[in-house]
């Protein structure tokens, strides 16, 4: 058994890294890479060379390309101590065209170009365009190295910072002058400062790492908290704007829950801040003002906030759940009395309804679904987070539980059939059993072995959402993010969510393959002695 699971997580493991591979090919090589500005308004403002380089650097920040230029190479070689300030003043002043620069220029820049094409990068330098003798809006010079980010290095460097261990010297690498906190290190206590030291709750909090809290309680589920190990999906671009894909996906919604708060400083008021997610921000303090200064006592300033409602990833786990227990209770039982009444009144009732709902386009009977619950039930028909009533659930649940359960049904129908005209059947009605015995302890149960598979996989995608279920009944859910990203070309949550569906299908199979080997014990995963 273990070595068939072993097996089985490796080949998923290959499996999910050729999805990614297959997706960033898409998406970096064979989709029009302009088509990220269509929806950019500072792109319209752009003229001239100006245009040009913000295309460049927007490439590179949505994952396209690495992008270098001239005077950024410059002040690197300044801050390694390569060369001084006035020699890197005196380089990055190039002329207008390659003729005018001084001979100090001509040095760095025949080095710039030869470092970087001996890399394989493109070299790009424009002339000033000029408008009457005078410099153009937008026309000043550029000079800069460029190259498109191989898909091998992309895609080990995306999986390498798929899960990120927090150290304690993150703050030397995030601090400009690479100094960082002092006496970075971790500490233990056993009374939460964030519970004003009165509480017992134990914490490991850190200091120069990224989160102030590496571990703490609460009384939320899960209620073991920890920010040793993050995962990390890619930064979005335009849904999220700098904020990771699965924070996009994990974080709370709705208005603020305000509670009594013990700043790091003493300072006790009403506030929505979530102090046990602090992260570093360097410099904050310093320039934070007044504001910060009264609460916070270093650069731990960067907090989350306490919100009411679920995350996006909550709110589909939620009604997916709900909606694969109920299917299961509608289908299960429907399609053992379609199957013991072949060809009678309920038999032919719940086919029609199968072949509606196969037939049918999915978003007519939503419509549908959710028209009858309007008019005749008055059920809410979109989500509202303030309100919170639990029957705005209804209608999307349903929408959901409905389709699920004519698959159920269905399939319980073919497979209790099959099993009744089976020749075991005969025989053991030959010996003697009754047709309860032979319902129960054979027909149903080995019908049943090939749904419960789908099981765990039903329960898992539900935390991926249903896209037109959450866009008809607006639910702030997980459903619509891939479709956001896509129509605003947001690679960074394309890529993340390929990732996390990609992970999800494989967790689903090899829960599928044990589910059946209980239930069924002539299943096993072990190779036999010959």
């Amino acid at each position: 058994m273990l070595k068939y699971l072993i097996k089985r997580l490796i080949f998923g493991i290959f499996a999910i890294i050729a999805a990614m591979a297959i997706v960033m090919l898409l998406i970096y090589t064979f989709m029009d890479r302009d088509l990220v500005f269509a929806k950019d308004p500072m792109f319209t403002r752009q003229t001239s060379n100006a245009r040009f380089v913000y295309m460049y650097a927007k490439w590179e920040e949505y994952g396209y390309l690495d992008y270098v230029p001239y005077t950024e190479w410059l002040q690197d070689l300044a801050n390694k101590g390569e060369i001084d300030e006035e020699t890197r003043s005196a380089a990055a002043a190039f002329g207008r065209t390659p003729e005018e620069d001084s001979e100090v220029v001509q040095e760095y820049a025949a080095r710039f170009i030869e470092d970087y094409q001996s890399q394989g990068y493109s070299i790009v330098r424009k002339d000033a365009e000029l408008l009457g003798g005078r410099l153009a809006a937008g026309g000043a010079q550029v000079f800069f190295a460029h190259r498109d980010i191989p898909l091998l290095n992309r895609l080990f460097s995306y999986l390498g910072s798929f899960i990120t261990v927090d150290s304690i010297h993150y703050s030397e690498r995030e601090d400009p002058a690479g100094v960082g906190v002092e006496n970075p290190g971790v500490t233990f206590t056993l009374h939460d400062p964030v519970y004003g030291g009165k509480k017992f709750s134990p914490a490991i909090i850190g200091n120069g790492t990224e989160h102030k809290y590496l571990l703490y309680f609460t009384s939320d589920f899960p209620f073991i908290h920890q920010n040793i190990a993050t995962i990390k999906l890619g930064t979005s671009y335009t849904v999220n704007k700098g904020v990771d894909v699965f924070a996009t996906m994990t974080q709370s919604q709705g208005s603020y829950v305000l509670s009594d708060t013990t700043f790091p400083t003493g300072l006790q008021e009403q506030a929505a801040d979530n102090l046990h997610e602090a992260t570093y921000s360097p410099g904050s303090l310093a320039t934070g003002g007044e504001f910060l200064q009264a609460r916070y006592t270093d650069d731990y300033t960067n907090v989350d906030t306490i919100k009411q409602s679920y995350a996006k990833l909550g709110f589909s786990f939620v009604i997916g759940i709900i909606a694969v227990v109920v299917s299961y209770l509608l289908g299960v039982p429907m399609g053992i009395l379609m199957a013991l009444r072949k060809d009678g009144l309920i038999d032919k009732l719940g086919t029609m309804y199968v072949i509606f709902i196969s037939a049918v386009p999915s978003l007519a009977y939503i419509f549908m679904f959710r028209a009858i619950g309007d008019s005749v039930f008055h059920l809410p028909t979109t989500f509202d987070l303030e309100k919170g009533s639990k029957l705005m659930y209804v209608l999307p649940m349903i929408s959901l539980a409905l389709p699920q359960a004519a698959g159920t049904m269905k399939w319980l129908r073919r497979y209790m059939i099959d099993q009744m005209n089976s020749d075991y059947v005969k025989f053991a009605r030959s010996g003697g059993l009754t047709e309860g015995e032979i319902f129960r302890k054979h027909i149903l149960k080995n019908a049943a072995i090939p749904i419960f598979n789908g099981i765990p996989g039903s329960i898992i995608f539900a935390m991926t959402g249903a896209i037109i279920t959450e866009r008809l009944y607006s639910v702030p859910g997980a459903g619509g993010l891939l479709t956001d990203a896509i129509a605003a070309y947001d690679n960074g949550v394309i890529v993340g969510m390929a990732l996390f569906y990609s992970a999800l299908s494989v967790i689903s199979m090899i829960l599928g393959d044990i589910l059946m080997a209980v239930v069924d014990p002539r299943i096993s995963f072990t190779e036999k002695a010959r």
